[in-house]
């Protein structure tokens, strides 16, 4: 017992080292070509600081999308290193069956689950918020813009919104809401040139143009301020500045409910949601797919073709992930399926690659 315990210790921290290692490089090349990339926009107000900062808030986000690669190059070096110095030769011969192995890499890949849930829990959500915060404040850009060239559109009842442009403290200018009436007839249109919200949960118009529909007659207003309630809050566009798969599970429920009140779709946020519960796991393919080439031991260049294959299928498992969320949502597939199809193809491979191993 004492020895299966000092062998899982060996291989779990040779593991860890060379994932930690590979995440590390990937990291310094991305933020290398995310700082070239904000380089570009350095002028007088977007400075070389915001630009540095920029970068590091967007840290997490990368961490968050290469720990499964990491994984699966890491493992495969790890595990490629103690083949070609013949120790998985000598446990195999010692009576060490590939499902210890396996379970032993699979403590490695719960311990990298834990960490990609809680980095896409805790920090990329409001890393990637704030990064667009100092971006949008630096550049006076307009955080919210999103969906059509005419702005923001969102549902609220009876009422269709539309907003031109959302500024970095949460304000709202060029607002237009078209209310219906519950026959679906056009019964008044607000056009304000801002929104602020208050203290009291209401929203503030300033220089409204109110235009109400009775019948074939139309009564325009103009009203220096008018106040407006609304679902709509400071916190729900918040959730908007961050796309899908970097919100928080909790804030993609919330949305996913406000969107259903609204009898909107639905699609692409419950297959975020199920991303956000099923990509930590990914972790658990890629050490299993990294195992079947842990028990060859070529000498000459054995290493460099496994670390290539390792960068193929990483980049493989990466673009699938994005294709198929994009092809759930255009073909309206069911969110689990688009959401875990990437994951199940991989670990399906990895179940033959390993039944293959098996029978030599």
């Amino acid at each position: 017992m004492f020895r299966l315990r000092l062998y899982q210790r060996y291989v779990m921290r040779e593991t860890l080292a060379a994932v930690f290692l590979v995440l590390l490089a990937f990291l310094a090349l991305f933020s290398f070509f995310d700082l070239i990339n904000e380089l570009r926009k350095v002028d007088k107000n977007y400075q070389l600081g915001y630009a540095i900062l920029t970068v590091a808030l967007n840290l997490p986000s990368f961490i968050y999308e290469l720990i499964p690669i990491a994984a699966l190059i890491g493992t495969l070096y790890a595990l490629s290193t103690l083949a070609r110095h013949s120790e998985i030769t000598v446990l195999r011969a010692s009576g060490l069956a590939t499902r210890d192995l396996l379970l032993t890499l699979f403590r490695v890949a719960g311990l990298l689950a834990v960490l990609t849930f809680v980095v896409g829990e805790a920090l990329v959500p409001f890393t990637e918020r704030i990064g667009n915060e100092i971006r949008a404040r630096a550049l006076s850009e307009a955080i919210v813009q999103q969906g059509f060239t005419s702005g923001l559109w969102v549902k609220d009842g009876r009422s269709f919104i539309n907003i031109r442009t959302v500024t970095p403290d949460s304000a709202l200018r060029q607002l237009r809401i078209y209310k219906f009436d519950p026959n679906n007839a056009l019964e008044s249109v607000i056009d304000a040139e801002e929104a602020h919200f208050d203290a009291s949960g209401a929203w503030q118009l300033s220089n409204v143009s109110r235009t109400t529909l009775v019948g074939d007659v139309a009564r325009v207003e103009h009203l220096p301020g008018m106040d407006w309630n609304s679902a709509v809050t400071p916190d729900l566009l918040k959730v908007l500045m961050v796309a899908p798969e970097r919100m928080t599970l909790f804030g993609l429920l919330n949305f996913t409910r406000h969107l259903v009140e609204n009898r909107q779709q639905t699609e692409r946020y419950e297959i975020a949601i199920w991303k956000k519960l099923v990509y930590p796991l990914a972790a658990f393919v890629m050490v299993a797919l990294a195992l079947p080439f842990g028990y060859s031991h070529n000498r000459v260049g054995g290493v460099s073709l496994k670390i290539f294959a390792g960068v193929m299928l990483g980049i493989l498992f990466y673009a699938l992930n994005g294709l198929s969320s994009n092809l759930g949502i255009i073909n309206s597939w069911p969110p689990f399926a688009s959401a875990t199809a990437p994951s199940a193809m991989f670990m399906l491979a990895a179940a033959i690659m390993l039944w293959w191993v098996e029978r030599r």
